[in-house]
């Protein structure tokens, strides 16, 4: 091979690896590709959560600090690698780690001191937000969209508000507040490990593909599932990284800057999505159920607005915190703690106050608690028809008031 071919062929393999793993991925692509590992998850009888996990991790800071026996938290838990949901953040993280490394954008990143605060702040305020709605924006708002309950049209109602209400508190912050402020010195990382950045990323790969074969074929069905698991997280968290695919900026960006590329990707995803999963439900495939939270509308609304609040101010919402953190950055990391502990606290004292706990006189086919019940449109309107009207009226009237806002910037806030 002449040094001119040889020269053609690694030109040619550097631009399809930029392609691929360091360019950006559109925000519709990577909507698709999250809908398909979604619904390869519910083909499997399993659901993407992401606040049960971190709910768990908070369990865990309560009862190693001694709150939890106060609050009613169990003594014995399960492991990290054993609890399904917290295994799946776990991974997502991996997998935005992974996708940082190949395209050379992990980046460790201090914020200013300030952001600190708004990091606990954002964090406590996201966890009592997704406690009260059964879930953050994908277990409360995006998969009881999918899964046909008004409980996700209810969050998103009070994730709309609660954006442009934060978004509003932030800007007075910035105009008002001058501690703390000057961004600290950034975090040098030398040449020579960025140069080994993606052989690191395809270590990280190669040991996540180990690790779910091994469990995939240790003949213990538990094993099994969970190493499916493993990989429909990692291919979450490297989906989101590649994509910057991100549930807050949906909600926020139309009130910031009029952009609603990333809310226009989440209504796709939602709209090819919606009919996909009714087809599983109506196959019985899975239960819808098992991801509708018993909270519409009260709990869905109130929670939405306090966890929109929260998500401005920690940066990101819960998955979208999480691919950050695979990112490198530290605020995530402070706001995901913060999360995790006051998700768990919320949880706790929510149920011993029997604000959320489950009504067990309650003799109908739904749960019931004190903010809400599980509501699902095919039993409350005896069928299928005039639930994916509703649906697809909703997305289309998002779809337009985002698409006018475009326009206009009616909506913008500064």
């Amino acid at each position: 091979m002449s040094n001119q071919t040889s020269a053609k062929w690694v030109a040619g393999f550097k631009s399809d690896y930029d392609k691929l793993f360091v360019k950006k991925w559109s925000s519709y692509m990577g909507a698709v590709l999250l809908v398909l590992v979604i619904l390869g998850l519910m083909v499997n009888g399993l659901v993407w959560g992401v606040f049960g996990g971190v709910k768990f991790w908070g369990d865990w800071v309560n009862n190693l600090i001694g709150l939890g026996p106060l609050l009613g938290v169990p003594a014995e838990l399960e492991g990290f690698w054993s609890h399904r949901m917290s295994l799946m953040n776990t991974t997502l993280v991996l997998g935005s780690f992974c996708a940082a490394l190949l395209s050379r954008q992990f980046a460790p990143s201090r914020p200013p001191r300030i952001e600190y605060l708004w990091a606990i702040l954002g964090g406590c305020m996201m966890g009592v937000g997704a406690a009260l709605a059964g879930g953050c924006t994908t277990g409360g708002f995006f998969n009881p969209v999918l899964h046909a309950s008004p409980a996700g049209w209810a969050m998103w109602l009070g994730l709309l508000a609660g954006a442009a209400m934060g978004f509003k508190l932030l800007l007075w912050t910035m105009e008002n507040i001058e501690w703390g402020t000057q961004a600290p010195p950034m975090v040098q990382v030398s040449p020579k490990v960025k140069q080994a950045y993606p052989l690191m990323g395809l270590l990280v790969a190669l040991v996540i593909l180990a690790w779910s074969a091994a469990w995939l074929y240790s003949g213990s069905e538990p094993l099994a599932v969970r190493a499916l698991i493993v990989l429909a997280g990692f291919a979450i968290g490297f989906i989101l990284h590649r994509s910057r695919l991100c549930f807050a900026r949906a909600f926020r960006e139309p009130f910031v800057t009029g952009e609603g590329e990333m809310t226009k990707a989440v209504i796709l995803a939602l709209a090819i999505g919606l009919p996909l999963a009714a087809l599983l439900f109506q196959k019985k495939i899975i239960d819808p159920y098992v991801a509708i939270p018993a909270t519409f509308w009260i709990g869905s609304l109130l929670g939405g607005l306090i966890f929109g609040i929260g998500m401005v101010f920690a940066g990101g919402c819960a998955s979208g915190s999480l691919w950050r953190m695979g990112e490198g950055h530290f605020k995530l990391w402070i706001s995901m703690f913060f999360f995790a502990w006051a998700g768990s606290t919320a949880s706790a004292l929510f149920k011993k106050f029997q604000i959320t706990s489950i009504d067990e006189t309650n003799l109908e086919t739904f749960e019931r608690t004190a903010v809400g019940f599980q509501a699902y449109w095919p039993d409350m309107f005896s069928g299928w028809g005039l639930t994916l009207l509703m649906s697809a009226g909703l997305l289309l009237l998002w779809y337009a008031l985002v698409r006018y806002n475009e326009s206009t910037e009616k909506f913008t806030l500064m």
